[in-house]
């Protein structure tokens, strides 16, 4: 039963993974503003430049919408933005830890700080983003105490919150990747249904996205069925 529990967690971050900024009908952005991760357009801070810049590039999901979570790093010579620690691992160990210069959002200020001055709740009851043991960080440890009296967990400073990500990462990268090969099965129907086609080929459900939303070749698209779509044209 908790393995089930845990998977429901982590696969329901994907299902949320539309844009906040690609409605503006107060209903839906109402319903989005629920999320805890989730601060509106103007309070999210994007350090990553391009046309994709609003989205994950590694997984494509939308930056604000998972913004208490957001992790950036210099890669090369350019900087990145993750929606996780989570996105950020993985990022890491494919790039054999060429991933410098880390910072994470302070839950508190809404600002970015480097990674080494990060106070992380491990464990809360609040949900975590694209993990089943949710990671928040701090930069003061009293406001760190503060949230963990309130909704549970463990502090830890980054390397402890980054071996917990690491140690997590197979298992929890099996149980996305079955959710969206799901998702890519939907987003080929839609795109089959509601899209222009293209033949272009996309490095990234982020590029995917970001092509999706500026050459409207499937109108007005957002939500889910944008994500959907990113993924299946990401992966094709």
């Amino acid at each position: 039963m908790k393995k089930i529990i845990a998977t429901i967690l982590i696969l329901s971050s994907l299902v949320y993974a539309g844009n906040m900024g690609e409605g503006k009908e107060k209903g839906h952005a109402k319903k989005q503003m629920k999320m805890f991760q989730s601060v509106s357009m103007d309070k999210a801070t994007i350090l990553q430049s391009g046309k994709a810049k609003m989205f994950c590039p590694t997984c494509g999901m939308t930056l604000p919408m998972f913004y208490k979570t957001n992790h950036a790093a210099t890669h090369k010579d350019h900087t990145e933005q993750y929606c996780s620690l989570h996105c950020l691992a993985e990022e890491n160990i494919k790039n054999s830890a060429g991933l410098k210069d880390m910072k994470v959002v302070d839950v508190k200020s809404l600002k970015f700080i480097d990674v080494s001055k990060a106070n992380y709740v491990v464990g809360s009851s609040k949900k975590g983003t694209m993990t089943m043991m949710s990671k928040y960080a701090f930069e003061k440890r009293e406001d760190a105490r503060k949230f963990a009296k309130e909704f549970g967990g463990h502090i830890v400073n980054f390397a402890g919150a980054y071996k917990i990500a690491s140690m997590g990462l197979e298992k929890e990268m099996k149980m996305i990747a079955k959710k969206q090969a799901k998702m890519a099965k939907m987003g080929e129907k839609i795109y089959g249904k509601m899209c222009k086609k293209t033949d272009l080929k996309f490095n990234s459900t982020a590029d995917a996205k970001a092509f999706v939303k500026q050459s409207k070749i499937c109108g007005d698209m957002k939500g889910k069925k944008l994500q959907a779509v990113g993924i299946y044209l990401g992966r094709r």
